[in-house]
């Protein structure tokens, strides 16, 4: 069974071959896109199209996708907390809050950041595959913090290359365990699933090349607030590289936290925070900045911490 998808072709994919720009609009692999194509399943204004073919802007693209690839879509529904930063006819910039994932996934029944703009009234980008439709980059359900999506396919398509080629300026805080040595660093280690943990990720040989750096801010008895600056985006990053180096964010017992130290602060999650995202707007390449204050169970935490120091 399959699961006719049909969309204009936005101008950023212009000229592109027919399987890399099914690749960008729903997020498939690329072999995946060339399979569909040489088994039929793909036309342009209509017509049967080959995976080699060009694709021109404004052309109406359908694409059988392989039904077993689609995450049943909830419906819509209000996300608290959920703030908009900004809105323009390209981008819309949000302050996730804590307890809410980027998108619809297969096992999450939770509040999600394109289902709570949904039912808020903004239009998203229909490029990505229909669960993920505007997004461009994710943060982790427990991690808050400054996010982009796209409202435009225009805007889609140059953000993706944006976060491919690392243009983006991705600033976290992390309250770590320990204080750790050298002050300022980098950690230069790859990522991939954890050899033994279906839900988790690990340093491992031969994995995706993952690059965090970051910078003390202030250290406290037992802690340390780092300003983290992400050159990669992997799933977890900060999280598997600080606790690699021994120093995991804190309440982050996933990777390795002290649950005791968690406890008495209170946190029920990682204290990590998405508090800068810096980009070039696809409408005109002018750098455009956002911040976002850190959460207040973030907060009343590193308010603890400093206390007691």
């Amino acid at each position: 069974m399959s699961d006719r998808r049909s969309v204009p072709v936005p101008e950023g994919l212009d000229g592109l071959r027919l399987d890399a720009a099914i690749s960008r609009l729903f997020g498939l692999s690329r072999t995946a896109a060339a399979g569909i194509a040489d088994a039929g399943g793909v036309s342009v204004d209509g017509r049967p199209r080959g995976k080699g073919d060009r694709v021109l802007a404004g052309a109406t693209l359908e694409v059988d996708l392989p039904s077993t690839d689609r995450v049943p879509t909830p419906p819509p529904v209000v996300v608290p907390g959920l703030v908009v930063l900004y809105e323009d006819d390209d981008v819309i910039v949000v302050d996730k809050p804590v307890g809410v994932a980027a998108h619809p996934s297969p096992g999450w029944e939770g509040p999600t950041v394109i289902g709570g703009l949904a039912a808020a009234g903004h239009r998203v980008s229909t490029s990505g595959s229909e669960e993920r439709q505007g997004v461009v980059h994710r943060l982790d359900v427990g991690t808050s913090g400054v996010m982009v999506v796209a409202k435009s396919e225009h805007a889609y398509t140059v953000l993706k290359d944006a976060f491919r080629h690392r243009t983006v300026d991705k600033r976290y805080r992390a309250l770590v365990q320990g204080h750790p040595d050298p002050m300022t660093g980098t950690i230069d280690a790859p990522i991939d699933r954890h050899p033994s943990s279906s839900y988790k990720y690990a340093v491992v040989q031969g994995g995706k090349d993952s690059v965090t750096h970051y910078e003390t801010v202030e250290a406290f008895r037992g802690a340390t607030l780092l300003d983290i600056h992400l050159e990669t985006g992997r799933t977890h990053q900060i999280r598997v590289h600080m606790a690699a180096v021994n120093h995991p964010c804190v309440g982050d017992v996933t990777y390795g936290a002290d649950p005791t130290m968690s406890k008495k602060l209170g946190l029920g999650r990682q204290w990590l925070h998405a508090v800068k995202l810096g980009f070039h707007h696809p409408a005109d390449g002018r750098w455009v900045q956002f911040e976002s204050p850190y959460a207040a169970d973030l907060q009343a935490a590193l308010d603890k911490v400093a206390a007691a120091s």
